[in-house]
């Protein structure tokens, strides 16, 4: 019931994922009488069912009141069936704030993790590159971003197929007398584990760096770095279509283009990497950008299913466990 299209971009969006992907079933959470004038028919068709819940989370709600007064959300009650192993993971395009609140209060934080974090992929020259946090946690100490780099890599080696991802920490240089004091701290902590860590990284090598897998930071400036990054690919294509259609000439050289610029729109296309997840929990959870449409929320159910066939929260416990154990005999 969330984000800013609710039922009518969620209903169409599971239906198109059932389509494609024979092996699973959705649980369609949320007020029924508007969940169904978005089927087909009125109907709902096989491996696809309906959890009536009465109440909804604002995007501009508290996540306190969310929490205490919205026992009966949609969010809520999809975390709950989580929790209750009746779901194997929850995807939500309503308020950030209220899911992580809501999803950490009920399904707790893996043990040795202090945090969650909020990781997805941005474009980049070697295909994508993985961030977090972006937004979950404003204010961080050195051993947060540690324990951000430990999950991030597992994540990553476990969706991508990478045995040992490389991860960096962002900075403002790549100097070592560079930044603040708790990036120095999570430098030392980092160079000290068992991570394929490379050192410090700058804001250009998220989209440049070839051999770039991870990039950790905290929440303030993940956030900044990924609307940074929807505002550019936005501009970008204003920009094309405005100079495409400047005049005769430039509208028949796109037609020759047309081929490359749908090549291009595509591989910068922010709905094909909707869909963050929200990493150190006892259970999966994948938050939607608000204003997703179908093609975005999909790519999000997407990264839920390969988180689960993954098994991603017990690797995540072990490998935070055995990275622990590895920086303290060092």
């Amino acid at each position: 019931m969330g984000g800013d299209h609710g039922p009518r971009v969620v209903v169409p969006a599971a239906l198109g994922f059932l389509k494609r992907d024979q092996g699973c079933r959705l649980i369609l959470v949320g007020r029924e009488e508007a969940i169904r004038p978005h089927l087909p028919n009125g109907e709902l068709p096989g491996r696809l069912s309906v959890q009536n819940a009465t109440q909804e989370v604002g995007m501009d709600e508290l996540p306190s009141r969310a929490l205490r007064g919205k026992k009966d959300s949609s969010m809520r009650v999809a975390i709950d069936l989580v929790k209750q192993g009746k779901a194997d993971a929850c995807v939500s395009a309503g308020n950030t704030g209220a899911l992580m609140a809501t999803a950490r209060f009920v399904l707790k934080t893996l043990p040795h993790v202090d945090r969650p974090a909020i990781i997805t992929s941005l474009p980049a020259i070697n295909g994508r590159t993985w961030v977090l946090d972006l937004g979950a946690n404003v204010d961080c100490e050195a051993e947060h971003l540690y324990q951000f780099a430990v999950m991030g890599s597992e994540l990553v080696s476990a969706v991508e197929g990478i045995d040992r991802p490389t991860v960096g920490l962002l900075n403002i240089g790549q100097e070592e007398i560079k930044g603040n004091e708790q990036v120095k701290e999570a430098h030392e902590l980092l160079s000290r584990s068992d991570l394929n860590y490379i050192g410090y990284v700058e804001g250009d090598d998220i989209y440049l760096r070839e051999n770039l897998d991870v990039v950790v930071t905290d929440g303030f400036v993940g956030n900044v770095a990924l609307k940074n990054t929807e505002g550019v690919a936005k501009m970008i294509r204003h920009f094309m279509a405005v100079e495409f259609k400047r005049n005769i000439f430039t509208k028949l050289s796109a037609l020759v283009a047309m081929p490359v610029l749908k090549a291009l729109r595509r591989r910068i296309d922010p709905r094909r990497y909707n869909g963050a997840s929200l990493l150190g929990l006892r259970g999966i959870v994948v938050k939607s950008h608000g204003g997703a449409d179908k093609l975005a929320f999909e790519n999000a159910i997407a990264i839920a299913k390969k988180e689960v066939t993954a098994d991603i929260a017990e690797r995540i416990e072990k490998q935070v466990t055995q990275q622990l154990n590895v920086s303290a005999s060092a």
